[in-house]
């Protein structure tokens, strides 16, 4: 059941007026993730964002999870050629042929990590920063679009095989997951946490 959050004049610090973007902005986002499944479709969702309207992709979520196996790793590891030339004629996701084949390979990363015996959850909660002494930002201006952090997360993912990964994506995926909270200090969910 959810909860509605106390009306702040100031608004949500994104998606007020569309209820989609509303609830993921009150229930997911800066909300801790863990685990391979759900971490491994945060990665990959970050990645077809680049360059677009988070909206689009939040729109385009149930088909993402229709194309993608719902995001299982060893199911998508598996995916070939024509597994790719069926994503690229697929109009319910976002058909870029470079951001497909890299959500293959990162998943036979993710695989590969399991493999070492070491996880993906290990990897990216170990590059979160520390949260002592942490300032809500008060305007989008200070919300960085990387961080030391991130670029060292970016780092270790691609060494690990994972592709599409810069620190800006990494970091988008931090605040997707958690790691840190960039909700405006005048948002009703920073509100709420007081």
């Amino acid at each position: 059941m959810t909860t509605a959050l106390p009306h702040h004049p100031a608004g949500r610090c994104f998606g007020d007026g569309n209820p989609l973007y509303e609830q993921y902005h009150d229930e997911e986002w800066g909300k801790p993730v863990h685990g391979e499944h759900a971490l491994f479709e945060r990665l990959a969702l970050e990645g077809f964002q680049s360059g677009l309207a988070w909206i689009t992709v939040l729109r385009k979520r149930p088909a993402f999870r229709a194309a993608f196996a719902d995001f299982d790793a060893d199911v998508v590891a598996q995916y070939g050629d024509d597994d790719v030339a069926r994503l690229m004629a697929d109009a319910g996701i976002v058909r870029n042929r470079a951001k497909i084949e890299a959500t293959i390979a990162n998943a036979r990363a993710l695989r590969a990590l399991h493999e070492s015996g070491r996880t993906l959850d290990e990897v990216i909660w170990s590059h979160a920063p520390d949260r002592a002494g942490h300032v809500r930002p008060s305007t989008w201006v200070d919300v960085p679009a990387s961080t030391p952090e991130s670029k060292a997360l970016a780092k270790e993912l691609k060494s690990l095989g994972f592709r599409f990964i810069g620190p800006t994506t990494a970091y988008a995926a931090m605040q997707a997951c958690g790691l840190v909270d960039d909700h405006l200090a005048s948002c009703p969910v920073a509100l709420a946490d007081r």
